[in-house]
């Protein structure tokens, strides 16, 4: 059995996980970060983000997570490359078992931050060409395409929401849907059905995204007629729903029907001492910035937690989550 307890353990290596990690390390808690193998979250696949505070000029996705790591590892957190294959929340410490290890990783608190993924139709060029016109949220891109074609898939509230948020940016807005009668409500449908911008196009699918080296169009087919045509578009939005990654603790914690995490008590589970932060709880925002805070609060949860256990030996005095008046003092965090 593994000798060493960790303070905080994170699962999870995007905005809200690196996030966790660095406020957690701060506190002077013994912090290990599971990265995963794909480390840095949805960011990673993100060439430009402009809309993360602090960036004026924005950030490809991919430089901001190295930043986000090399900032939690400053103050001592531990990163480990590694999946998590099986928690055990049962009872504390909690363990953790990395892929392919026998021995557990043992924890007094955990923050769950392993994010959740937009679904895709499964076109090759949907992977391939993510970044360069394909995107899984119209909030994040929808700057990037003015005066631009572009196509939501879709037929949910999900989809007349992107597809309208689109209209601010684009010349035309493609709603393919493939079956005749639409899952939105009624007033999300004639928002859309009443915006000059937007073109509804149902019993359609798309056999194909076109392009290189960037989104050029797609090549949809009438599921009724067979029929298949091209549309011109520059940007290709799916908006089919997400999923959360937490497989993992199905049968540890409490999940919603759709498996996002509950947070019960602020960022805390139903477990005390398992938090929860980020996409994987977060049903309405899914934003890097939204992410970063709930990481937040979710290691200052725990680090409170654990003081009120008794059990944070490590951690700093209460004085040390400063406010805006103790900066002349020092060096400190807001």
């Amino acid at each position: 059995m593994a000798e060493k307890t960790y303070d905080t353990v994170v699962i999870g290596s995007g905005p809200a996980g690196y996030t966790a990690a660095l406020y957690a390390a701060r506190a002077n808690l013994d912090t290990t970060v599971f990265q995963g193998f794909e480390s840095g979250g949805q960011l990673m696949l993100t060439s430009d983000v402009e809309n993360y505070p602090g960036y004026k000029d924005g950030v490809a996705g991919p430089d901001m997570m190295d930043e986000l790591e090399a900032q939690a590892a400053r103050f001592g957190a531990e990163m480990r490359p590694d999946n998590v294959e099986r928690v055990d929340f049962s009872e504390r410490p909690f363990k953790l078992w990395a892929e392919g290890e026998e021995e557990p990783v043992l924890a007094k608190t955990v923050v769950i931050a392993t994010g959740a993924k937009a679904k895709w139709l499964g076109l090759e060029k949907e992977q391939r060409l993510m970044g360069r016109g394909v995107s899984g949220c119209a909030t994040c891109d929808g700057f990037f395409f003015r005066e631009k074609k572009v196509a939501v898939i879709g037929g949910g509230d999900t989809a007349m929401e992107e597809a309208l948020f689109l209209t601010r940016y684009a010349s035309e807005v493609y709603i393919i849907h493939r079956r005749d009668a639409f899952r939105a409500s009624r007033i999300m449908l004639d928002r859309a059905r009443n915006n000059p911008k937007v073109t509804l196009l149902t019993n359609t699918v798309v056999e194909d995204i076109l392009g290189e080296d960037s989104v050029e169009g797609v090549r949809i087919k009438n599921v009724r007629t067979g029929e298949e045509s091209t549309i011109e578009v520059e940007g290709f939005f799916t908006a089919i729903g997400h999923e959360p990654a937490t497989a993992l603790f199905k049968g540890q914690i409490e999940m919603d029907g759709a498996g996002y995490v509950l947070q019960r008590d602020h960022t805390m589970t139903n477990v005390p001492g398992v938090f929860a932060a980020g996409d994987v709880s977060d049903t309405r925002y899914r934003q890097a910035v939204t992410a970063a805070g709930d990481g937040c609060r979710a290691a200052i949860d725990a680090e409170r937690w654990l003081e009120e256990q008794g059990e944070a030996e490590h951690a700093v005095d209460p004085g040390a989550w400063a406010t805006e008046k103790d900066e002349k003092a020092g060096v400190w965090g807001g």
